[in-house]
């Protein structure tokens, strides 16, 4: 186990209903001027809007509407032009990790004078300036972003798609799993098997007897097997909405992430992909994790892998017969949730990008640093082989 520093300082409002009682005083603490972040139409065609523009009565609200997936640098760029010209206190985000994601580098934006792409290239700079309070209403249990400091921003014009990190996570997180009742079939699948993968990209690590860590995240995993189908027969299950709502938050709020000693592989593979083409990052996630999981697999990683099968899958054997089971295991699940398993499948039908976006998961993602290091070659091969 290495050494490691963890604080997370988000207050979760997790239950039904919550923000009705709750949502005004939360935001007001910090000021009478709102910035209201959210996506599409469903948070109106589903009423939380009006329930939101309630319990905001009497404040100053501004509203920032259209955050995309796979959120683009322009949606910040207009909110940091909102929030200086209104003077903005804090900033309610309603809606997913995409929307979240945004808010907070506008949280950021709104004390830099230049373009936000650049705290994206530099996060550095985010540290040295103040930061708008944020608070957030999640609506589709994914990224867990509500709870850590992350944004991942894209900008069209150059094909990238980057991480890019702050100085806080967000100061008030509500969740509450009814909000996730009306998410479509497809973003439900998505999003399980985007908090699958995060749990993933963290249990197959080479610090050495790291128990706490692989424990937690192997309840985690067996949580989000269990009840990602359950959702998405039963989407008005309450049990099974709330489970894979706190699974999101938990797979990626630091905590079952220290002591850790790897860079991530399949995230920064896969956005490239959602760079490039601009699919469901989740789905993306899905159709790479098997391919990843049989490149890694090897002498070194065998018993891992075995770990893996055993107390996730509970699968029995020597270790050879359990890994590979585990990964078959773990390709049947995604699949079962009815999602694409092929790029193909996604409308990726050739090779056209494929070096470059290798070039750029390699490069910026440290895939040199990696549970088991990529090469470009290898990174090209993998995209080849998921078509």
């Amino acid at each position: 186990m290495e050494n490691f520093t963890f604080k997370n300082a988000t207050d979760i409002r997790f239950g039904a209903n919550r923000i009705d009682s709750e949502l005004r005083d939360t935001v007001s603490q910090f000021g009478q001027n709102i910035l209201l972040a959210y996506g599409g139409g469903s948070i109106k065609k589903s009423g939380l809007y009006d329930r939101v523009m309630k319990a905001l009565d009497g404040l100053n609200v501004v509203e920032l509407p259209g955050i995309e997936p796979n959120p683009k640098i322009e949606s910040v760029r207009d909110g940091q032009q909102l929030a200086k010209d209104n003077d903005i206190d804090v900033i309610l985000a309603v809606g997913g990790g995409s929307v979240i994601d945004a808010v907070k580098l506008i949280a950021s934006s709104k004390f830099y004078a230049s373009d936000p792409w650049d705290l994206v290239l530099d996060s550095n700079k985010r540290f040295e300036m103040p930061q708008v309070p944020v608070v957030d209403i999640l609506t589709l249990s994914a990224t867990g972003t509500e709870m850590n400091a992350g944004s991942v921003i894209s900008n069209p014009d150059t094909n990238q798609k980057l991480d890019t990190f702050g100085p806080n996570t967000p100061a008030v997180s509500f969740l509450d799993p009814t909000l996730t009742y009306s998410v479509s079939k497809w973003q439900t699948a998505a999003g399980a098997i985007d908090i699958f993968s995060h749990l993933a990209e963290q249990y197959f690590d080479t610090a050495q007897n790291n128990d706490v860590k692989s424990g937690m995240i192997e309840g985690l995993m067996r949580t989000v097997i269990k009840w990602a189908p359950v959702a998405l027969k039963d989407p008005n299950n309450y049990d099974a909405r709330a489970n894979l709502m706190w699974a999101s938050t938990l797979g990626l709020n630091g905590l079952v992430g220290t002591g850790n000693a790897d860079e991530w592989t399949v995230h920064p593979i896969e956005h490239e992909l959602s760079a490039y083409y601009d699919i469901t990052h989740g789905v993306g996630l899905g159709i790479l994790t098997p391919h990843w999981m049989r490149f890694a697999l090897n002498a070194d990683t065998q018993s891992l892998f075995a770990d893996f099968g055993r107390h996730v899958w509970q699968l029995d054997g020597d270790n050879a017969t359990i890994a590979q089971a585990a990964i078959d295991a773990t390709a049947e699940w995604i699949s079962s949730l009815e999602v694409p398993m092929t790029l193909t499948g996604v409308g990726i039908e050739n090779n056209e990008h494929f070096e470059a976006m290798a070039a750029s998961a390699v490069s910026v993602g440290h895939l040199d640093h990696g549970f088991v290091p990529m090469t470009v070659a290898d990174v090209v091969a993998l995209y080849e082989a998921s078509i």
